[in-house]
């Protein structure tokens, strides 16, 4: 197997594949959206054609003392005609049952399998229908797939709990849950107020995709929003099953690289909060959703902001549950304690759907989990802790209390001082991790000390007695910036005694955005403006003698986009605030329940074919004077899985990818690469994508140039490149 190294394809004059140069917006414009119904084929059951290892008759399998029937693959007819492909675990008995709704698009056979077959086998055996359903233009569906989040896809959500309302196995009601994408999916269908739907528990999503998805934070550009939509370029490409659609695959497959986008150019197309960013937004009218709603986060997650923001303005009821977790499910999670999650969600579908008295809502709504303090890079698992509860948001427990940002202290009372300015070198950040930790070797912020100069810093005195931080630090700041544009970036870190630096929360301002996300306003050079910075939520002790510290910074690199220009930033002693939510212990509070393990699952069928591997790290380039972060991964972006075969279904899975950030020491040098390659093979189906993307910049510009390949039996089967160069806005 090639590794993503030897995937540095020749870059000519037209650099990607003979690609030609860009216009403003797209370069090429964006292909004819085609029909999304394809070729007529029989309606319920498989494509003909279909190959022996097809499982589209009921299987009954074993889960712990029951029986459990698994449909491998089931079709839901669309209005339109489009079938979306599912698969379906049903109980042991007659039925009907309340049924329990996923709804992504990363392929059913094989990508999500070995999660999936933890988690809704658990669900039938608990008596409840089980459907796990591949959104339209992904895995076996019908249909072409555009974009995040689009109407279509929402009101397919909507189509697909009409169609399991009308099926003989269920009783008319539907919960729904997923996480990432799948807790969007439950957000935004829930907002439609679709019948039958009496619940949803939404595991790591956001309720506004401005504020707190991957693309934009504190409207600064995250470098998040090329490597998201890198990763999509690959998931985009895979090809469909020929064992489900038999000799169709390979139309459906070429359809579907004909029509593919390359999404990180329509994002970021999109430098406010528009139109783009509210469509999808439930925070939008908080009103629309009606069921009540079980919502879980993790403090190493991007969307950790979301739960408190639902707790405080939902109108239904809302129950909350943070541990210490990655962008992972909770019985995944990491660092631990992991919970078992499909228990939890069993007791919250049963007091829903079946009326049963399962004490969850006689609990308090809030169950967060306080994490210790560690050293920076130690990540012990399980993470030292303890959990917390809360009668609701804002608590009653929690109140914020003011340090004064003066030179160099954060004091009780403000003291004036001479003012105090930097410039962030382009290389600042680098100790900073990835944004959004999947638990994967380095991922979490190291020690905020390798960052060396660069940030101004306010100390607090030590700590007398222990700190519980629990919720969103606020910082109020007068400030200056020497540029028209500037931002600022904000670590709120834990100093030990021996001077280590472990971050806490950070939180990032835009500063042309001080009058709202949906404009851009140059700053006067020179002249103080008032900003705010919202960091993000977090529940954390800090321990006796330990420090409070704030470190601001005019970079972030690479989790944020450079600004086009170096950029001097002025505080001035005395004028600003940090407001720092604490929480007081409560007398003769009760003991929380305590949380279950997660059950051993039962193993599937999967033959390690290679073991996967794992490269991190930075290098510095004396010749070129650039800084190098390079990620590479034997198995993926998400993990060092290597090579796997799913032995139910024989299918052998494997990707590597390679992304790499590199700047110099001017800002407009940024660059980031990410190549990738995947393959499926089983039997006599050999399937290959090869991908690569590039995003670098000007003073005013941004320039995306992409390319996919796809091979079959080693043969080019389809290869499509794009070129966009977009203005930027403010960013």
């Amino acid at each position: 197997m090639r590794c993503c190294k030897e995937l540095q394809w020749a870059k000519c004059s037209e650099r990607l594949w003979g690609l030609g140069s860009a216009g403003e917006f797209g370069g090429l414009h964006p292909p004819a959206r085609r029909s999304t119904v394809p070729p007529e084929r029989p309606r319920g059951c498989a494509a003909r054609g279909a190959g022996p290892d097809l499982m589209d008759q009921p299987q009954r399998i074993s889960q712990g003392e029951s029986m459990v029937t698994s449909t491998e693959t089931i079709w839901i007819e669309m209005p339109d005609g489009a079938r979306l492909a599912a698969r379906l675990w049903l109980p042991e008995g007659d039925g009907p049952f309340p049924t329990i709704l996923e709804y992504i698009p990363y392929r059913r056979r094989d990508r999500t399998r070995l999660r999936d077959e933890a988690m809704h086998p658990r669900f039938a055996r608990a008596g409840y229908a089980s459907i796990r359903v591949d959104m339209r233009g992904a895995g076996d569906s019908d249909g072409l797939m555009h974009g995040e989040y689009l109407e279509q896809e929402i009101q397919d959500g909507c189509d697909v709990i009409g169609w399991i309302r009308g099926q003989e196995w269920s009783d008319g009601q539907v919960g729904m849950f997923g996480k990432s994408w799948g807790a969007y999916s439950a957000y935004q269908v829930a907002a439609r107020r679709p019948e039958g739907l009496r619940a949803i528990a939404p595991v790591m999503g956001t309720d506004d995709r401005w504020a707190e998805c991957i693309h934009f934070s504190g409207g600064c550009l995250m470098s998040d929003n090329f490597w998201w939509g890198a990763i999509m370029q690959l998931f985009n490409a895979q090809p469909p099953d020929p064992a489900i659609l038999g000799d169709a695959w390979r139309e459906t497959w070429r359809a579907r690289l004909e029509a593919a986008e390359f999404w990180p150019a329509e994002w970021l197309a999109h430098q406010t909060r528009d139109a783009f960013w509210r469509h999808g937004s439930v925070c939008e009218n908080y009103a629309d959703i009606e069921v009540p709603a079980y919502i879980f986060g993790g403090w190493a997650d991007a969307y950790r902001n979301t739960p408190f923001r639902m707790a405080e303005h939902a109108t239904s009821p809302v129950k909350v549950m943070i541990g210490p977790w990655g962008h992972l499910y909770p019985h995944e999670g990491a660092p631990g304690p992991q919970v078992d999650f499909p228990a939890e969600l069993i007791r919250w579908w049963d007091h829903w759907m079946k009326g049963r008295d399962t004490g969850l809502m006689d609990e308090p709504p809030l169950r967060l989990y306080l994490r210790e303090a560690t050293a920076p890079g130690e990540d012990p698992d399980p993470r030292p802790g303890r959990w917390v509860e809360e009668p609701r948001w804002p608590s009653p427990n929690v109140a914020e209390e003011i340090f004064h940002l003066n030179h160099g202290v954060l004091g009780q009372s403000p003291h004036p001082g001479p003012d105090m300015s930097v410039t962030t070198p382009t290389s600042y950040g680098a100790s900073g991790g990835d944004f959004m930790s999947f638990a994967t070797p380095g991922d979490l912020p190291g020690d905020a000390r390798l960052d060396g100069a660069g940030a101004l810093e306010f100390r607090s005195a030590p700590c007398e007695a222990a700190l519980d931080i629990l919720g969103q630090a606020r910082l109020r700041l007068r400030v200056a910036a020497d540029k028209p544009q500037a931002m600022l970036a904000a670590l709120l870190v834990d100093e030990a005694p021996d001077g280590a630096q472990t971050v806490i929360a950070r939180g990032f301002a835009n500063l042309m955005h001080l009058d709202g996300p949906e404009q851009v306003t140059p700053l006067s050079p020179g002249t103080p403006v008032e900003a705010e910075i919202l960091l993000h939520a977090t529940g954390y002790r800090l321990l006796e003698g330990h420090r409070v510290l704030i470190k601001l910074s005019s970079a972030y690199w690479p989790i944020l986009w450079p600004s086009p220009e170096p950029v001097k930033i002025t505080l001035t002693p005395g004028l600003s605030q940090l407001s720092l939510p604490l929480r007081e212990a409560v007398a003769d509070a009760p003991t929380p329940r305590a949380l279950p393990a997660p059950d051993a699952p039962p193993q599937p069928a999967m033959t390690q074919i290679r073991e996967g591997r794992m490269e991190r790290g930075w290098q510095f380039d004396a010749l070129s004077g650039k800084l190098i972060n390079r990620t590479w991964i034997d198995g993926g972006v998400f993990g060092p899985v290597g090579r796997i075969r799913i032995d139910e279904t024989g299918t052998e899975l494997g990707d590597i990818s390679e992304r790499i950030y590199e700047i110099g020491s001017d800002p407009t040098s940024a660059r980031a690469v990410m190549t990738q390659e995947g393959h499926f093979t089983r039997g006599d189906w050999n399937a290959r994508i090869e991908t690569r993307a590039e995003m670098w910049c000007d003073a005013t510009h941004f320039y995306l140039e992409a390319g996919t390949r796809c091979f079959v039996d080693d043969a080019l089967f389809h290869e499509k490149s794009w070129s966009h160069k977009i203005r930027r806005n403010g960013m």
